[in-house]
């Protein structure tokens, strides 16, 4: 596979692992406030993803690779909140881990990331293109 063919295959996979970036984050935000169903019970846990480098042998370039998502291990927070469904015998509720802010942060660099890999397929398009245009004349 040639270079230029290499570049579809690298930003591609930039693309979807991006996109998978901002689906966890976004699950992440819209369970911000979920609670356990019963006294006591855990809430919502904040996931995480890793990536993997990944060879692709047919084209020889490096690709990232959408890897395992985890439940983040970090404390819930605890609020009181007397009342509350799922309060316990103190009153006391069990939040989500999630912070707010590092997951708008993972959506916004990850949006960032996906438009630049955008970027480099319509570059290689244009490089496509171009190289016809020359081959016609």
């Amino acid at each position: 596979m040639d270079n230029l063919a290499a570049t579809f295959t690298v930003a591609g996979s930039g693309i979807f692992a991006q996109s998978q970036r901002i689906r966890v984050a976004s699950e992440n935000l819209a369970n911000a406030e979920s609670t356990g169903a019963s006294p006591g019970a855990n809430p919502y846990t904040r996931k995480v993803i890793s990536f993997e480098s990944e060879l692709d042998e047919t084209s020889g370039a490096n690709l990232v690779r959408f890897g395992d998502t985890e439940l983040d291990s970090s404390p819930y927070r605890i609020e009181r909140m007397p009342g509350h469904p799922a309060a316990d015998q103190n009153g006391d509720v069990k939040l989500p881990n999630i912070n707010m802010l590092v997951e708008l942060s993972d959506i916004r660099e990850g949006t960032r990331t996906y438009d630049a890999n955008v970027q480099v397929i319509k570059e290689a398009q244009n490089l496509v293109t171009t190289t016809i245009d020359l081959l016609k004349a």
